[in-house]
C-alpha cells in the first residue's frame, strides 16, 4: 500500500516538522512494515511552469515527425516572449495549456535542462510528459495536457503536486483496514497519539423504497449491498488534476472521471466500489451464485467460464460481475472521445458498494488467475460498516466534479448480524507478553484501536467493523503489546539444563552427514513440497503408501500442492538442475522428514498462551499431526572416482549408491540387511533391498541401486544415475550407537579362500550369511572378492562367488587343522541352505 504523506495529513495533524522517514519509524514500532520512503521530486529543480502553445511547425525532412513550437509561458522566462521548443509528441494542438521545462531547470533523474540546437532549430525547453516529470503512467503515453481553465505562468510544480513523501507499507493478510489510506492514518494517530478525522463519518441517507431494486439471493456471500444513482455527469468532465495526482501516487492509473472516482474512494476509504451504466443495466441488480458453465466477459476483455461457486453480479440478462473481483464489460462506463463518432458516454451511473465473503472472493480470484485491487482487499477484510459511507463519498464527488444530480433512492440490502465481541481476563496480555500492563493500559490500548470494552477483572470487549482479523482473545493481547512497543518487551533468555547438550537422535544426523559428506556427497536442502504427478515419473504402483499424500489447503503454488512421502523427487530435481549447467559428476544426499498422512484425521486445539504446554497438550497436538519419520537419501550420477595420472577413474554404478547405504548403517551401529529387490523408480535388475530386523522380524527400510532408464528419461537424468532412500528413524531405533572397542588380538591370524558354484538368481548376501554362521566363532570376517559367470565352465544359469575367510583366535595360534574344519564346516552349511558346491 502506497501512502502519500500529504494524503495522510489530510485525516491526521502531524507536526510540521515530521518527515517521511519520521513517519516511518512510528509505524514500524507500531506493527506495520514500512518497506521504503519515497522522495517524489527530490532532485527536481525549476522553472517548471504552465505554457499555452501558440503556434505549431511541422518539420520535413526527419525519419520522425518533429514540430517547431512557440509557447507563452507569461513572465516565467523573464522577457514574456514566447518560448521557442522543439518536440515529437503529437497528442497536443495549437491552444492546448502544457508543463514546460525552462532551461536552468532539472528533471528527476539528474537531466538538465538547457538551450539547444536540434533538427536545426534552437529547442529552448522542453515540453513535458508525465513520464519526464517522474508522476507515473497517465494513459495517454504523451504530453501533459492541462484543462482550458489553467493560469499561463503558473508553477508547475506546485500545480501537480510533483514534490511529496510516498510510504510503501507491506501490508500482511490479517489488515486488510490498512490497505487504505483512512486505515493508515488511524495507525498514524494512534502512534502519535493524536485525533483522527475520520473520512467515514458522513452524513448518510437512509434506505427507502425509491432506490435501484436488488436482490441478493446468497446472504451468506454478500450481507451487505448499497446502491446509489447519480444522473447528468457531464460527457466533458474529466479528472482533476489533484485526483489524477494522488490516484498516481498510490500506483494507479487514471482512466475516466467515474472510474477515478471510485478508486479514488476506494483508495481513501479501503471499500471497492464499482459503476455500471446504467443504461445497460437491465432490470433487477441480483447477487447469486453462477450457474455451471455460464460465461462472462470481464473488463478486461476475457470471456470467463464460470464455475458454481463464483459469486456474480446479475441483471436480467446474466451475470454482469465477478462479485468483488471484476465488473462485466456489458455494463462498462463509457468515456467521451471527440474522435469516436456516435460513441455515447455514460451519463447516469449505478454506484454499487458491497460486502462479499473473503473466501469466495479469493477463491474466485484465483480460480480465474485474476487478482484486482478490488479483490486484494475483500481476501484480507473489508469493513461492512463503511460500505454506506463510501457509496456517499463517491456520489458526493461525482455531483461536484461532473455536475451530475444523486437521486434520491437509496438502496440497501443487509443481512442481520451482531457486533463480535470477545471476553477477555484484564491481565491475560500481562501473562502472555511477561510484562505487567494494568488494566488501564489494557482498556486504553483497545479503545484506541476502535473497541468498546467493559468490565472490571473481566473484560468484554467488542470488536469495531473494520478490524475483522481480531478474533479471540490472543488477538487482542497482541493489540495492546504491539501498541505499547515490541521494543519495550524484555529480553530473557530461556535457561537450559545443564549437561543434557544434544539428543541421540540429533547425534545420530550430524554423524550420518559428516560421514557422507566425507565419502564425497555434497549436501542438498529441498523443498518438501511435491505434486502428484511425480509419482508416475518414479514408475509407482497405483497402490502404492507413497501415493497417500497430505495436501496443503494453501499451498505456495499451485503445482505442488502436497507434502513429500520420499527424498527423491527433490533429489532428482537438483541432480537434473545441476547436470543441465554443466556439472555431470554429482553425488547429493539429504537428510529430512517425510510426511505420512493418518488413517484418521484429527483437529488440533488452540495451546495456552499463559503457561507451558503440559506433556499431554503436546501429545494431542502431535496426535493431529501426519506421521513425520526422518529419511536420508543421495543420488548419483557421472564418474565416482576421477581419470587422472593416477588411473583410468570410473562412473558411479549401483553399488556406490548401496555402500552409501552401508556408511549410514554403521554410523547407526545397525546390521543392514541387503539383498536383491525390485521397487519404484529402480532398475529391476540392480535393486538392491534394505532390510533390518526390528522386533523380531525382518523388515524393509529401504532401496538403493540404478534408476530405471525410463524414470531416467522421463525426468531428463542423465543415464546409469544412481539414488539410495533408508529410514533413518528406525536405523536409530535397532541401532547401537554405544561406541565399541575393537578386539586386538595378538595371535596371528589365518586365511582360507574358498570359491563356491550357486544358481545365478541365489544372493550373494544369502550364500555369505550361511558361511558367516556354519564357521562359528573363530570367523573374524568375509570378504566376497570375485564373480565369475561362464556358461561353458559353470554351466548354463550358475555363477562362481569367491569368498577370502579370515580366522583367529582371541587365546592360541589357530592350526591349519582348525582352520580348516571351520572352513569346512562354513562350507557345508552353505551346501546344505543354498546348494552351492564347491569349485573344482
Amino acid at each position: 500500500m502506497r501512502v502519500p504523506l500529504s494524503w495522510l495529513r489530510e485525516y491526521v495533524d502531524l507536526p510540521a516538522t515530521e518527515t517521511g522517514r519520521d513517519v516511518q519509524a512510528k509505524l514500524i514500532s507500531a506493527g506495520l512494515e514500512v518497506e521504503t520512503v519515497e522522495h517524489l521530486g527530490a532532485d527536481l529543480k525549476g522553472p517548471l511552469v504552465v505554457g499555452q502553445v501558440l503556434t505549431i511547425e511541422e518539420l520535413e525532412g526527419f525519419k520522425k515527425p518533429i514540430r517547431f513550437c512557440t509557447v507563452d509561458v507569461g513572465q516565467a522566462n523573464g522577457t514574456g516572449e514566447p518560448q521557442e521548443i522543439v518536440c515529437g509528441a503529437r497528442n497536443f494542438s495549437v491552444g492546448d495549456k502544457v508543463v514546460v521545462v525552462l532551461p536552468g531547470a532539472t528533471l528527476p533523474g539528474g537531466f538538465s535542462i538547457s538551450a539547444r540546437k536540434t533538427y536545426g532549430k534552437v529547442s529552448h525547453g522542453m515540453i513535458c510528459s508525465s513520464d519526464e516529470l517522474g508522476m507515473g503512467d497517465d494513459g495517454t503515453h504523451g504530453i501533459i495536457v492541462l484543462p482550458p481553465e489553467t493560469e499561463v505562468g503558473k508553477d508547475a510544480v506546485e500545480l501537480l503536486e510533483l514534490v511529496d513523501e510516498v510510504l510503501d507499507i507491506a501490508v500482511t493478510a490479517n489488515r486488510g483496514d490498512c490497505l487504505s489510506i483512512r486505515g493508515v492514518a488511524r495507525e498514524t494517530a494512534i502512534a502519535y497519539g493524536l485525533p483522527l478525522r475520520d473520512p467515514a463519518l458522513l452524513d448518510v441517507p437512509g434506505p427507502n423504497a425509491f432506490g435501484y431494486p436488488v436482490k441478493v439471493s446468497d446472504p451468506a456471500g454478500c450481507d451487505r449491498f448499497t446502491a446509489r444513482t447519480v444522473t447528468g455527469l457531464s460527457p466533458e468532465a474529466r479528472s482533476p488534476i489533484w485526483l489524477q495526482r494522488r490516484l498516481q501516487k498510490v500506483g494507479m492509473r487514471p482512466i475516466s472521471l467515474a472510474v477515478d472516482v471510485t478508486n479514488y474512494v476506494m483508495m481513501e476509504l479501503g471499500q471497492p466500489l464499482h459503476a455500471y451504466d446504467r443504461h445497460q443495466v437491465q432490470g433487477t441488480i441480483g447477487v447469486r451464485r453462477a450457474q455451471e458453465g455460464e460465461k462472462i466477459v470481464t473488463l478486461d476483455g476475457v470471456e470467463r467460464k464460470l464455475h458454481a461457486e463464483d459469486l456474480v453480479i446479475t441483471d436480467d440478462r446474466g451475470p454482469i460481475g465477478l462479485a468483488g473481483v471484476m465488473g462485466g464489460a456489458d455494463t462498462e462506463i463509457a468515456d467521451h472521445d471527440p474522435a469516436e463518432e456516435g460513441a455515447a458516454a455514460t451519463t447516469d451511473v449505478i454506484i454499487e458498494a458491497a460486502h462479499f465473503d473473503q473466501v469466495s472472493v479469493a477463491r474466485t480470484a484465483r480460480r480465474h488467475k485474476l487478482s484486482s485491487e478490488a479483490s486484494r482487499r475483500f481476501e484480507r477484510g473489508v469493513d461492512p460498516q463503511a460500505a454506506s459511507a463510501a457509496a456517499q463519498r463517491t456520489v458526493d464527488l461525482l455531483v461536484l466534479l461532473a455536475g451530475g444530480t444523486a437521486e434520491a433512492g437509496v438502496t440497501e440490502v443487509v443481512a442481520p448480524s451482531a457486533p463480535h465481541t470477545i471476553t477477555l481476563a484484564a491481565d491475560h496480555p500481562d501473562k502472555v507478553a511477561g510484562v505487567t500492563y494494568g488494566r488501564e493500559t489494557v482498556v486504553r490500548r483497545l479503545q484506541e484501536v476502535g473497541c468498546d470494552v467493559y468490565g472490571q477483572d473481566e473484560l468484554i470487549v467488542t470488536v469495531p467493523s473494520w478490524r475483522p482479523d481480531l478474533t479471540d482473545p490472543n488477538d487482542l493481547a497482541e493489540e495492546v503489546i504491539r501498541l505499547e512497543g515490541y521494543e519495550n518487551l524484555p529480553s530473557t533468555l530461556p535457561r537450559p539444563p545443564a549437561g543434557r547438550g544434544l539428543t541421540g537422535r540429533q547425534r545420530l544426523h550430524r554423524r550420518v552427514g559428516r560421514a557422507l559428506a566425507g565419502a564425497g556427497y555434497v549436501e542438498a536442502l529441498n523443498y518438501p513440497f511435491v505434486s502428484e504427478q511425480v509419482f508416475d515419473q518414479l514408475g509407482l504402483e497405483a497402490d502404492d503408501p507413497a501415493r497417500r499424500v497430505v495436501k496443503l489447503v494453501n499451498p505456495l503454488s499451485d503445482e505442488e500442492p502436497a507434502l513429500r512421502t520420499s527424498l527423491l523427487p527433490g533429489l532428482l530435481a537438483a541432480l537434473r538442475r545441476n547436470d543441465g549447467r554443466g556439472s555431470h559428476d554429482l553425488a547429493l544426499f539429504e537428510t529430512g522428514l517425510v510426511f505420512q498422512p493418518r488413517d484418521a484425521a484429527r483437529v488440533a486445539a488452540n495451546l495456552p498462551v499463559d503457561r507451558r504446554p503440559s506433556p499431554d497438550d503436546i501429545a494431542a497436538l502431535n496426535a493431529t499431526l501426519p506421521d513425520q519419520p526422518r529419511h536420508v537419501a543421495v543420488v548419483l550420477a557421472g564418474a565416482r572416482e576421477q581419470a587422472g595420472w593416477w588411473g583410468k577413474g570410473r562412473p558411479a554404478d549401483w553399488a556406490d549408491a548401496v555402500e552409501a547405504a552401508r556408511t549410514v548403517a554403521r554410523e547407526a551401529g545397525a546390521e543392514l540387511g541387503i539383498r536383491k529387490g525390485q521397487y519404484g523408480p529402480w532398475h529391476p535388475g540392480r535393486c538392491a533391498e534394505l532390510t533390518l530386523t526390528v522386533d523380531g522380524a525382518e523388515r524393509v527400510v529401504g532401496h538403493a541401486g540404478e534408476l530405471h532408464p525410463r524414470v531416467l528419461k522421463t525426468l531428463g537424468l542423465p543415464a546409469r544415475a544412481c539414488a539410495m532412500e533408508l529410514d533413518l528413524d528406525v536405523l536409530e531405533r535397532v541401532g547401537d550407537t554405544v561406541p565399541q572397542a575393537p578386539s586386538i588380538s595378538t595371535f596371528p591370524v589365518a586365511t582360507q579362500d574358498v570359491a563356491l558354484v550357486v544358481d545365478a538368481y541365489v544372493p550373494a548376501s544369502d550364500v555369505e550369511a550361511a558361511l558367516r554362521e556354519g564357521a562359528g566363532e573363530l570367523l573374524e570376517s568375509i570378504r566376497l572378492f570375485d564373480v565369475y559367470e561362464n556358461a561353458e565352465q559353470l554351466g548354463e544359469g550358475r555363477k562362481s562367488l569367491a569368498y577370502a575367510l579370515r580366522f583367529r583366535a582371541d587365546d592360541r595360534t589357530l592350526t591349519v587343522d582348525e582352520a580348516s574344519a571351520a572352513r569346512e564346516a562354513a562350507v557345508a552349511l552353505a551346501t546344505d541352505r543354498t546348494g552351492a558346491v564347491l569349485r573344482g
